[in-house]
């Protein structure tokens, strides 16, 4: 049996980010280090060559020493030292057809045929000859005395070689302050710029934890599209919610009328079996259809609902007569002026939540009379009024009760919902609900939808 740790460490943006712009630096930095100690190298091949032809006349000099310039000058007499020089003389083929007196001593008779072989790349040119000795090689093609010279000069490398590697320690130690400090300014960039994320997720905590109910707007640009994203989400989430809580209270609000209505029905001693089945049922069903409605409204939203034409007239019929049930008792004097033809410009859930709210609160604090009408306005709107006769409503409150939880008469039970549901609807129709005072002396609930 064998026991082992299941390790896997998790996957961290800031390790990303610094690994990747670490290898990007190191990367650049070697490349340019390894640049600036070949351009070091080539510079001082270049100043050595620079100096050997300025000693031309001296190198001139060794060649008349062995009567390979015929000719004689002043300039040569004056540069006669007995300074010597490791040099061979290549034709052009680099066959090498004379060697320095320095070159012989130390056996260098191969040097032009194996400068053949690396003549055609870059400067600084490097060979180990024959004395199994490092030497740097500087190629002179020089016109002396109108003879024409391919001379090699070789200059023993382990000094030249110090001081190169002494320049590449040099170059590479301050690459690796660079780095380091490289280093210390990408943890550094990588905790500020991850600050925001961190900030972020915290404002996501005080959400779900309930302080507070969205992200703030000052992230920075490249975060922008996501705050928003997630702000719209938290709006989406929210209102969806609400949606789903106001469904169902306006569910409980309208069943309670319709169950309200069930209990007249079955305590109504002239309806004989039959008659009352028959009236339950039609009260279940639109407790059905309520239902459907609000549970429709709660996935999509008001704006969601497909929008259709619904007679009116029928409608207002039907919930009159479960009304009376409800408030037999006040004997209410129903008259309704309706058009058979008038039609709603929505959906009949919708219809009958308006009628049923607002034809409800009639009955329920008139004296009693009760009027609703429909008609078309000179506008060519669709206008729906229902008018009781009881105590009206104040001008003070009237902008107010058509907000969830506000009610204008407490004295008698209820919610508050019922206006705030009509008011939902109407907006959401692009209507208008307002509230006057009815030639009954009463309320006068009229609702304006454009058609």
């Amino acid at each position: 049996m064998r026991f082992g740790l299941n390790f896997k460490p998790k996957k961290r943006l800031l390790t990303r980010m610094f690994l990747t712009s670490l290898s990007i630096i190191a990367l650049v930095g070697f490349g340019l280090a390894w640049l600036v100690n070949l351009l070091h190298a080539q510079n001082n091949y270049n100043e050595e060559t620079a100096q050997l032809i300025a000693e031309i006349p001296k190198v001139a000099a060794e060649l008349k020493e062995h009567d390979l310039i015929p000719e004689t000058s002043e300039w040569l007499d004056e540069n006669n030292t007995p300074e010597r020089y490791v040099i061979a003389s290549c034709d052009q083929n680099f066959k090498q057809v004379w060697t320095s007196s320095l070159a012989v001593d130390k056996g260098l008779f191969d040097t032009c045929e194996r400068f053949d072989e690396i003549r055609h790349d870059s400067p600084p040119y490097y060979l180990n000859l024959a004395d199994n000795k490092g030497y740097f090689i500087y190629l002179l093609s020089v016109e002396i005395a109108k003879n024409q010279y391919n001379l090699l000069v070789m200059k023993d490398a382990e000094k030249l070689e110090q001081e190169m590697d002494k320049f590449s320690r040099r170059t590479y130690f301050r690459l690796g302050l660079v780095l380091a400090l490289a280093l210390v300014l990408l943890i550094s960039a990588g905790y500020w710029g991850m600050r925001p994320l961190v900030r972020m997720r915290n404002e996501l905590e005080s959400v779900n934890s309930g302080k507070s109910k969205g992200l703030s707007q000052d992230y920075p640009v490249e975060l922008e599209g996501v705050t928003q994203a997630l702000n719209q989400l938290l709006v989406q989430s929210s209102a969806q919610q609400q949606r789903y809580q106001n469904a169902m209270n306006d569910l409980a609000h309208s069943l309670k009328t319709r169950l309200a209505a069930v209990h007249a029905i079955t305590d109504d001693s002239t309806l004989d079996r039959h008659a009352t089945s028959e009236k339950i049922m039609e009260q279940v069903s639109q407790m059905d259809q309520l239902v459907k409605y609000q549970l429709k409204r709660a996935m999509l939203g008001r704006k969601g609902l497909k929008q259709e034409q619904t007679k009116v007239a029928p409608l207002v019929n039907q919930l009159s007569q479960m009304l009376f049930k409800v408030y037999r008792d006040k004997q209410v004097e129903f008259t309704a002026h309706i058009p058979i033809e008038h039609v709603f410009p929505g959906e009949k859930g919708d219809l009958m939540e308006l009628c049923g709210n607002l034809m409800e609160n009639a009955f329920k604090l008139c004296i009693s009379q009760v009027r609703v009408s429909a008609s078309y306005n000179d506008a060519g709107e669709f206008e729906l009024i229902v008018e009781d006769d009881g105590q009206g409503v104040d001008e003070s409150i009237r902008k107010k009760i058509i907000e969830r939880g506000v009610r204008a008469d407490t004295q008698k039970a209820g919610q508050g919902i019922g206006l705030a549901v009509c008011n939902e609807i109407v907006t959401s129709y692009n209507g208008k609900l307002a509230i006057e005072t009815s030639d009954l002396e009463g309320a006068k609930f009229i609702i304006t939808i454009p058609i």
